[in-house]
């Protein structure tokens, strides 16, 4: 009995507690009716970001004392908050503005904070990179981007990056962007003209983007965030003309020049490194200096890298000399990644010069068997802008074993390579075609250590090799030495005299 009633009390205990239970979940329920919904509930979260609700409210002060609208307009947003750069300015503010879905030519303040911290909080890549292609579209047409479109992406992308690296413009900036241009446009060019169109959808450029070049907006919307949660700390002024503008403080590779003042050879381009940049795995950023602490690596990786470090030069044909026995002597030693540029002679002067880069993330080495890993990639930079093929096993040098093709190949397929360098290194095979060599350039993208390294390396083979030469003997060695046969069999009147 006993044991029976104290068996029912854990019953009746237990309904208790489902009773409970089921009473706090409902009231739980309820509350969550009576709220918001989980969207809602996001949204309200990022109303809490204090900098752009401060942004707005200067904003909106602004416009209502000099155009006497209760909101914020385009003219207000431009001017003062992207005085350098007035387009990129125009393109955001239209963007939000289509994304809000307003009937007035102007936001205000509530709706201009709500699309702007939704423009902040998307943190997928391709998200954001869809984001500044739409901002680039025909936002009030048919929602395409066109060529000029494109060519003004790739543009403020430039122009942001020549500004923060304190470095003039480069001569070959036209060059490298109408080169990535004509590769996603003649990607489609019959399809376009088939059906009498000139622009290209937005999920197209967007997927071309990422494929070839996913990080060329990394410095636009550095800048964009850099603007949007900083630029109230300047007062009502924000970042007018009188302001001190925003640099970031992007690093830019030292590219490092010959001795020689008189070398006339134009190496590589300030242009093509920012693209390049955008291009290749980080490998090749030096990504290995990035934070250890947990939150600044997040913060570093959400910012990204706009352009390595560290670029050093270990061999140009030019000044180095051309041939195997040359490019061997540079390059090999060096443990990091490195790229190797080829530049190619026209057939006449009315075609193009190719020019591609060959892509090593780690050693080179000779070998009669195909190497390389993941992040080995080769890339055509004109007269068209894309990757041609990355992956394991592309890469093939030989010059020294026998029975086995000789020279420098790139390619997955060993009976036909995309590029072929014969063995003296003169002349280069491209899908085919054959073209002379104009210069060879091989630069490493490792820090300074590895290419220190390389030198002691180098020095030490020499010293080697000096010791080799000479041999000392002692005179009983002399006497047996087959050297002094062969020096007496050729006539040397000193050692005959000395026999007689």
């Amino acid at each position: 009995m006993g044991n029976q009633a104290t068996r029912a009390g854990h019953v009746s205990a237990k309904k208790a507690d489902a009773v409970t239970h089921t009473g706090d979940s409902a009231n739980s329920v309820n509350n969550l009716s009576k709220s918001s919904s989980g969207t809602e509930l996001e949204s309200n979260m990022h109303m809490q970001f204090l900098p752009i609700e401060s942004l707005a409210k200067i904003l909106s002060h602004l416009t209502n004392d000099e155009e006497r609208i209760n909101g914020i307009t385009a003219s207000v947003f431009q001017r003062y908050l992207f005085p350098n750069y007035p387009e990129l300015g125009e393109k955001l503010f239209n963007h939000l503005h289509h994304a809000a879905n307003v009937s007035t030519s102007y936001l205000s303040a509530n709706c201009f904070k709500q699309q702007a911290e939704k423009f902040l909080s998307v943190m997928n890549d391709q998200a954001v990179l869809e984001n500044y292609v739409k901002m680039y579209s025909d936002i009030k047409g048919d929602g395409n981007i066109n060529p000029d479109g494109l060519k003004a992406l790739l543009n403020i992308s430039y122009n942001i990056f020549m500004n923060n690296s304190g470095l003039s413009s480069c001569i070959y900036k036209g060059q490298i962007i109408d080169s990535a241009v004509s590769s996603c446009v003649n990607n489609v060019k019959s399809i376009l003209q088939f059906h009498g169109k000139n622009a290209l959808s937005v999920s197209y450029v967007s997927n071309w983007i990422w494929q070839n070049c996913a990080r060329v907006i990394y410095g636009p919307h550095r800048y964009i965030i850099h603007v949007l949660t900083t630029a109230y700390r300047n007062g009502n002024a924000l970042l007018s003309k009188e302001q001190p503008q925003p640099h970031l403080l992007i690093p830019t590779p030292i590219l490092e020049q010959p001795d020689s003042p008189c070398f006339p050879q134009v190496l590589l381009p300030m242009s093509y490194v920012w693209l390049l940049s955008s291009t290749l795995p980080e490998c090749y950023l030096q990504a290995d200096n990035s934070p250890k602490d947990i939150t600044h690596a997040l913060i570093a990786k959400r910012m990204g890298n706009v352009c390595p470090r560290h670029w050093t030069l270990l061999y140009n044909s030019s000044e180095h000399g051309t041939g195997a026995n040359r490019f061997l002597h540079h390059v090999l030693g060096y443990r990091g990644p490195t790229l190797l540029f080829i530049r190619t002679v026209s057939a006449n002067e009315d075609t193009s010069r190719p020019i591609y880069c060959i892509c090593s993330a780690i050693e080179w080495r000779e070998s009669h068997l195909y190497w390389g890993d993941e992040d080995t990639l080769g890339i055509e930079l004109f007269p068209s802008y894309r990757i041609i093929e990355k992956g394991a096993k592309v890469l093939y040098l030989n010059t020294n074993i026998r029975g086995y093709p000789h020279g420098l190949r790139f390619g997955s397929n060993p009976r036909s390579p995309y590029i072929n360098i014969d063995e003296s290194f003169h002349s280069v095979s491209i899908a085919g075609a054959p073209y002379p060599i104009s210069t060879l350039e091989v630069w490493g993208c490792g820090d300074a250590k590895l290419r220190e390294r390389q030198l002691e390396i180098k020095k030490w083979q020499v010293k080697e090799a000096e010791k080799q030469r000479i041999v000392k003997l002692s005179a009983s060695d002399w006497q047996d030495h087959p050297d002094r046969y062969l020096l007496e069999l050729a006539g040397r009147a000193s050692y005959n005299e000395s026999n007689k």
